[in-house]
């Protein structure tokens, strides 16, 4: 649709610039004729004697019926006889007519008219005002046509991303509402299993499942709705985040956090919402990450902004793909919708007025996301 309306406008702008050019170059023609028989008829009337008075009504006639080209007669020396069609005021006569014979000058070669051996004048002119006007149309046309294809544009992104997110928070509310179910089920196992004899450590770890099945039934319950932020300590989101990881994930993979814990990281935020970008981030790069690896957290904060890096040691992201991660339905995985990445910039960007993009990546070194978040 974009390249079609794109065409549409260049071939219109193209066809409409060829046919005002022909039609005002025909114009300018006819305008030098209508000229040239003006400057003979004024050098018939001037110089003719004994023609009947029919005749030199009919020299006249055409003399007087160019009431539109703006003239001037100059003789040899460009010393200015007469004028046509120009309008000044009586006081700066001279000063508007110098100054439009200089234009004619550049605009078009003088007629000449000669109105004896010895003697030769010349006709100046320039293009008509409707020629001239006539000559910005294709620009102004063609303008017209580029801020219309620019409105479309718009217009049909705008729908897109319209479309796009009723369809999200819908399959987003749809598997919050489907989750509920077996999440309350799991609940009412849980508390079943505590009155039997097992070990206790694992029910806690159980429980902290279940706890986190609630969190996701909530992230997605609010896709599609504004979510409430807090002010609150990034680190502590961030550090939940990884301690709940650490036991999921491979031994062989390393979570390191570089935060300073006498320090604040105060952000208003969206804790779930938060916590599922990072841990979102985090799986990636568990994924990337071929059998061993460390994944490193870094905090770092400005007077008006908060840095949160997400460093692994993975195989990286190849250059082309890096304007093409966070855009929906982008995977590198067997399975998955490939939009995890496309939320999580959902998120950060949207909801919280920050930013999140890809800082660096090598293949065969590691991947960093960068999230910046206003402190303010």
């Amino acid at each position: 649709m974009k390249t079609f309306l794109f065409l549409s406008a260049l071939m219109i702008g193209v066809a409409s610039f060829l046919y005002i050019s022909w039609l005002a170059q025909k114009m300018s023609e006819k305008e030098r004729k209508s000229i040239a028989l003006w400057a003979e008829a004024t050098r018939l009337l001037t110089y003719s004697e004994g023609d009947s008075a029919e005749f030199m009504s009919f020299l006249l006639d055409i003399i007087e019926s160019n009431t539109n080209i703006p003239v001037i007669l100059t003789d040899s020396a460009k010393r200015i006889i007469t004028s046509g069609n120009i309008e000044y005021p009586e006081q700066k006569k001279d000063e508007v007519l110098r100054r439009q014979l200089r234009k004619m000058v550049k605009e078009h070669l003088p007629i000449e008219i000669h109105v004896s051996p010895h003697e030769t004048q010349y006709l100046y002119y320039r293009d008509s005002d409707i020629l001239q006007k006539l000559k910005y149309f294709p620009v102004i046309q063609i303008a017209i046509i580029a801020l219309f294809v620019f409105i479309s544009y718009l217009t049909y992104n705008s729908s897109q991303k319209a479309e796009q997110n009723r369809v999200w928070a819908g399959m987003s509310k749809e598997t919050a509402h489907q989750l509920g179910t077996p999440v309350s089920s799991l609940m009412a196992w849980s508390e079943l299993l505590k009155t039997e004899n097992i070990d206790p450590a694992l029910l806690t770890e159980l429980d902290k499942d279940i706890i986190h099945l609630n969190k996701i039934v909530e992230r997605f319950s609010k896709i599609g709705s504004i979510p409430e932020l807090s002010m609150g300590d990034l680190k502590t989101v961030v550090l939940q985040t990884v301690a709940y990881l650490k036991k999921r994930t491979s031994p062989k993979i390393m979570f390191t956090t570089e935060i300073e814990q006498d320090k604040q990281y105060m952000v208003p935020h969206n804790p779930t919402l938060l916590e599922w970008v990072i841990e979102n981030l985090c799986k990636n790069a568990v994924d990337a990450i071929d059998g061993q690896g460390t994944i490193t957290l870094r905090l770092t904060r400005t007077d008006e902004l908060l840095l949160l890096d997400i460093a692994d040691t993975g195989r990286g992201i190849p250059k082309s793909q890096f304007r093409t991660i966070f855009r929906p339905g982008f995977t590198t995985k067997k399975r998955g919708w490939g939009l995890g990445l496309s939320l999580a910039k959902r998120i950060i960007e949207n909801y919280h007025r920050g930013k999140i993009f890809l800082k660096q990546s090598e293949p065969g070194k590691g991947s960093t996301f960068r999230i910046i978040l206003p402190t303010v």
